[in-house]
């Protein structure tokens, strides 16, 4: 069977079931005495174009979308470790350019590796630490679902040739771990990471958007994009975070925008789909 017909999903679940990967079901990996850790590359032409970006902006996001990951984890970051993969024509301006970048959220850059490549391929290891880990196993029913902000906003940029600044949500992280059943980040797309949750948890979620949920210049099928980087939780006390729904028995995500279901489509890695695939 080919990837193409697997699915990222697909594949991890593969793992799994031949015991050649543990532990892959959340956002990042929990390695005992609240260490947590989590990997994320980013490769030119599948996840950005320079055309678009500037190094020290690509940095800055490279950064922060393994840093969603602690957030989604409630952690406290510690170090990067940083893996730059690059031509051998690319100038030594960008390459710093990338590494302010990187050094711009403020977490120490405490090793990696370099090596020569085709194209630009960035690959980021953030170790952080954590009192309490939700994952995305715990979503009861009646928690309320909650959202940390705005979501589309990664798509609406996409469609006008550019790349959305991820947002960080550290902070944010740490407090709906303290409290949540479920913490997860939109990465792949609001109906791809809801459904993560309630297939990890064993229960159906049940969203329901209003306009102000969409950040401005967002449409409902920006929705599907992914790459918003917010935090999705299921709670039972929601703190002062926005509530777009809640867990209910059942399995499966129904999003609705003021109350009409809507269906929208998420990332998924191996010939899936999202909306304006860069190629």
């Amino acid at each position: 069977m080919r990837l193409s017909e697997l699915g990222e999903s697909g594949l991890l679940a593969e793992l799994e079931r031949r015991g050649l990967a543990r532990g892959i079901e959340h956002d990042a990996a929990e390695l005992g005495d609240g260490l947590v850790v989590t990997q994320d590359a980013l490769v030119e032409g599948v996840h950005f174009r320079l055309d678009w970006t500037s190094h020290r902006e690509l940095g800055y996001r490279a950064a922060a979308v393994n840093l969603s990951d602690l957030a989604a984890s409630g952690a406290e970051p510690q170090a990067l470790l940083v893996t730059l993969a690059a031509p051998a024509d690319v100038e030594l301006e960008d390459v710093v350019e990338l590494y302010e970048g990187l050094n711009e959220p403020g977490v120490p850059i405490a090793g990696g590796d370099t090596s020569s490549a085709p194209q630009l391929v960035l690959a980021v290891t953030a170790v952080g630490r954590s009192e309490r880990v939700p994952g995305r196993a715990g979503a009861r029913p009646g928690d309320l679902v909650v959202v940390t902000g705005p979501l589309g906003a990664a798509g609406a940029a996409f469609r006008e040739s550019r790349h959305a600044r991820p947002p960080l949500r550290l902070e944010e992280g740490r407090r709906l771990a303290a409290v949540a059943h479920a913490l997860t980040d939109i990465s792949d797309g609001l109906a791809v990471d809801a459904g993560h949750l309630a297939a990890r948890s064993g229960c159906r979620l049940e969203l329901d958007l209003e306009p102000g949920s969409l950040a401005p210049g967002a449409t409902v099928e920006d929705l599907g994009f992914g790459e918003d980087y917010e935090l999705l939780a299921a709670t039972p006390d929601p703190l002062d975070f926005p509530v777009i729904g809640r867990c209910v028995e059942g399995e499966g995500v129904e999003i609705r925008v003021m109350g009409k279901p809507v269906d929208v489509a998420g990332w998924e890695h191996f010939g899936g789909r999202r909306a304006g695939d860069l190629r």
